[in-house]
C-alpha cells in the first residue's frame, strides 16, 4: 500500500490492518455463502444463476 504524504507510518499501518482483517471476514463469509449456496424449490433458474454469478464476482474483488 502506498503511505499518502500526509500520513504518518503507523497511521499507515493501522489502516493497513483494519482493512486487511475486515477483508478476511468479508472472504470467510461470502466463502460461506458459496458452500451453502443451492437451488431453492420453485426458484427461477434465471435467478438462481444470477445470484451464483454475483457471489463469484463479490469472491473475486475480495481475494487480492
Amino acid at each position: 500500500m502506498k503511505k499518502p504524504a500526509n500520513m504518518d507510518k503507523s497511521e499507515c499501518d493501522r489502516l493497513e490492518t483494519f482493512y486487511s482483517t475486515k477483508s478476511l471476514v468479508n472472504r470467510l463469509v461470502l466463502k460461506q455463502q458459496l458452500y451453502t449456496f443451492h437451488m431453492n424449490e420453485g426458484e427461477h433458474f434465471r435467478d438462481h444463476t444470477s445470484q451464483f454469478i454475483t457471489l463469484l464476482s463479490d469472491l473475486k474483488n475480495v481475494e487480492i
